[in-house]
């Protein structure tokens, strides 16, 4: 008789389909602490994406308002004299700075002292907290490049009467959403003609009623003195025009002239946000590191309920490493569920938040690419120790575990 060697079959090998139903049938079968295990993933994804997404439209927003008001701008502001006294600038000082070569635009504000406005004439007169009132120039909104919520700015006639013009702010405090209502400055009542947007290089006017430069002077006691003068340059031109631009305004005392550039506080902007936003990724990051401990803790308590299961495929013909991979396609697909839900919710927070504030949305592809990859790595690496557990499990402690 001739010896017959018994052939041992191959193992069988699990296609990627089914790989994928095996794991996904794990999740199925307890789909409370699926979701709950999700979320630790999706609220770290969310917060990253949020972040990063609302520091994109940030940028854009303010990048929008830096090419339309321009960075061109400079700014003229008395100083202290050497005796620590304010300073005051020259009562011709706009008329010598628009002689500048190169300056396209010249006006000023000025703050009248001792002047409030106020919404009715019932509130003590030693209540300081009112509205300031700054007498300021027709020019203002075409050097600062400003424009009319509603109503309609001040013009030669309006300027020499009881007219006023509201900052966005100040509106909003008064309560004022159109022309046409009055509001009492010192000691008389003043029409409301316009509401202004707010002004991106002069956001101290967003909360000042503007009146007239000569109804200021002829009503108000105002002497004359601007306290900020603004003006417009050709972009070549900034940096000279910057060096002459205190000994110009102020002769005889250039020394007590600050000269600054509004729209350094707009770049100021975008760097603090900067610096926010890397915090904020952190506090991300850590929320979804405590997500990947989540799955990992739960995979591993997964592991340990279904024993059973794990032995009696091995004793199937399973292999160690198509059990490993088994669980390891849970975890992954645990955490990429956390982290599609976190991306959706991050690009909904920054796309409400660009509606609000009237901005572009901007959303940069790799943001929405790094969250779902982020997602998948957190997968990996947590469901690498609850698979080797599973896959060290031998069929003979499965049925020991059955009986």
């Amino acid at each position: 008789m001739i010896p017959v060697t018994p052939v041992i079959p191959a193992p069988a090998r699990l296609s990627a389909w089914d790989l994928v139903a095996v794991g996904l049938a794990g999740l199925r079968a307890r789909r409370g602490r699926a979701v709950l295990s999700a979320l630790g993933v999706a609220i770290g994804i969310a917060s990253m994406v949020a972040v990063m997404g609302i520091s994109a439209v940030s940028g854009a927003g303010l990048q929008e308002q830096l090419a339309r008001v321009g960075t061109n701008v400079l700014t003229v502001a008395p100083g202290h004299s050497i005796t620590g006294e304010q300073a005051s600038l020259p009562l011709e000082s706009v008329a010598r700075v628009s002689h500048i070569p190169g300056v396209v635009g010249a006006t000023a504000i000025a703050y009248v002292k001792g002047a409030t406005a106020r919404r009715t004439r019932l509130i003590d007169p030693a209540v300081t907290n009112g509205v300031g009132v700054a007498a300021v120039r027709l020019d203002l909104l075409a050097t600062l490049k400003g424009t009319v919520r509603s109503g309609t700015f001040l013009n030669t006639a309006t300027s020499r009467y009881p007219a006023v013009v509201l900052g966005a702010y100040a509106a909003d405090r008064f309560g004022v959403d159109r022309p046409g209502r009055q509001i009492y400055i010192a000691g008389r009542w003043m029409t409301v003609i316009g509401i202004l947007d707010s002004l991106a290089l002069a956001p101290d006017l967003d909360s000042a009623a503007l009146v007239g430069w000569p109804y200021a002077r002829a009503n108000l006691g105002f002497d004359g003195h601007p306290t900020v003068v603004y003006e417009r340059s050709a972009d070549d031109r900034v940096g000279a025009i910057a060096k002459v631009l205190a000994a110009t305004a102020d002769p005889e005392h250039p020394d007590q002239v600050e000269v600054s550039r509004p729209s350094d506080a707009l770049t100021a902007q975008l760097a603090a946000r900067a610096a926010f936003n890397g915090l904020f990724v952190g506090l991300g990051a850590v929320a979804l590191l405590v997500g990947g401990i989540g799955i990992a803790n739960i995979m591993v308590i997964s592991v340990l309920e279904r024993r059973q299961e794990i032995g009696l495929r091995r004793s199937l013909g399973a292999t160690r490493g198509q059990i490993r991979l088994q669980f390891v396609v849970e975890a992954v697909a645990l955490a990429l569920c956390g982290g599609v839900t976190g991306t959706m919710v991050g690009l909904a927070a920054s796309l409400l938040f660009a509606f609000g504030q009237g901005w572009p949305f901007a959303m940069p592809t790799q943001v929405v690419v790094l969250g779902v990859t982020a997602a998948v790595l957190v997968g990996v690496v947590s469901g690498i120790y609850p698979a080797r557990r599973a896959a060290a499990l031998t069929p003979t402690e499965a049925l020991a575990a059955l009986t």
